[in-house]
């Protein structure tokens, strides 16, 4: 199977922000090798609610939307 065009190894940053834009967390804030990878975030210290979260890497910038329910 080929490599998808954005999977390459490179600077990573994965950070979650509240609905009013506040920065909650950097999960992900260096160099990372190309590949799947996995991440823990303790969401403990938040309320529930609505959080985005967003991932770039390279050209690549997604945002996407995450509930935390307590």
């Amino acid at each position: 199977m080929p490599a998808r065009p954005y999977a390459i190894t490179g600077y990573v940053k994965l950070e979650v922000f509240s609905t009013l834009g506040e920065k909650v967390a950097i999960l992900i804030d260096g160099y990372m090798e190309a590949g799947a990878h996995s991440v823990t975030f303790d969401a403990t210290k938040l309320t529930s609610g609505v959080y985005f979260y967003r991932l770039v890497s390279g050209s690549l910038v997604e945002t996407r939307k995450m509930m935390v329910v307590k």
